[in-house]
């Protein structure tokens, strides 16, 4: 079962039983790595990724899966490639979920997903490959690929105009690529998070600590821009919100929220420990007493809180 950090909490007014509830039905999906505060991290160019690599993490990966795939239809993709595609790269591959399915799908190509982690599992379909690998390092395959597939590498890349940039010239004349990344920034449309909220305050030391870091925290209303400069052509760009909480009134934007939700509890202190021990020096127990503060805060019935997800995709020109 996955768990909830804090769902035996007690407040009046929170969505404890309605996680509970949804935490239940869910099921688990499927070297010599470091550890710190008890969380587990990659091994392949130590500190070039900030979150964890361990099972409670690859558990939130999965559920962020399911959580974007329901926003966009029950759909992994938006680019309109053909059902002959015969090469796939999924680049930064994390749990491998995204490249799996998609081998099922595409049963005549060839799908290959990259990592600094060697984490995904063994029993995959026959045209599913893994490798290790650094994106940011020089690109060496041999053969161009039909379409690229890019995701959740906010606060993971230092230079995004190359990276898009290797995606271009690593594409067939034709081939499409397609980026689906957040912007991190939260934000509500009736006023109920403010500035004065425990969870502002968390994210805003986040987000200034991926800026100085290296890493940009809020790629995804970036992507166009960056995939037009590298060359694409009918490029598209689309903005899809995602509530944090089941609190709005429509049922799919409900549960597209708590998944949103429980995927952020999950990663709440993946997403803070290594940034706040690292740079500002904390110790892990105020660590984690501003990440009890922000789980109350995002439980709570009262604040109505969205951040965006944005999908680009565009195509290098036939000739």
């Amino acid at each position: 079962m996955f768990h909830v950090p804090g769902d035996n909490d007690s407040s009046l007014g929170d969505f404890s039983d309605e996680l509970n509830s949804f935490t239940t039905s869910l099921s688990p999906s499927v070297t010599n790595y470091p550890t710190e505060n008890g969380r587990r991290y990659h091994a392949f160019r130590p500190g070039v990724y900030i979150l964890p690599n361990d099972e409670a993490e690859l558990e939130r990966l999965d559920i962020a899966h399911f959580m974007v795939k329901k926003a966009l239809g029950d759909k992994l993709y938006l680019a309109p490639i053909p059902q002959n595609v015969k090469s796939i790269l999924d680049v930064g591959t994390g749990t491998g979920i995204w490249a799996i399915e998609m081998g099922e799908i595409y049963p005549g190509a060839e799908v290959l997903g990259n990592d600094l982690s060697p984490v995904q599992p063994s029993w995959v379909p026959p045209n599913v490959k893994f490798e290790v690998d650094d994106v940011e390092s020089p690109w060496t395959y041999t053969n161009p690929f039909d379409f690229i597939f890019s995701r959740y590498l906010c606060s993971s890349i230092a230079d995004w105009p190359k990276l898009t940039q290797s995606v271009y010239d690593n594409l067939k004349p034709g081939g499409w690529a397609e980026f689906q990344d957040f912007d991190l920034r939260y934000y509500s449309e009736d006023g109920t998070y403010t500035p004065e909220h425990e969870t502002s305050r968390w994210l805003n030391i986040l987000l200034d600590l991926s800026a100085k870091n290296g890493r940009e925290p809020n790629p995804g209303p970036l992507l166009e821009g960056w995939m037009k400069d590298a060359g694409f052509t009918n490029v598209v760009h689309r903005k899809i919100k995602l509530p944090i909480g089941p609190w709005p009134k429509d049922t799919h934007q409900k549960e597209v929220g708590l998944f949103n939700l429980v995927q952020i509890l999950d990663g709440l202190e993946g997403f803070s420990f290594r940034l706040m021990t690292h740079i500002l020096k904390w110790q892990p127990e105020e660590v984690e007493v501003l990440c009890a503060k922000v789980r109350n805060e995002l439980k709570s019935k009262s604040m109505h809180a969205i951040l965006d997800y944005h999908v680009c995709y565009g195509q290098k020109p036939e000739a």
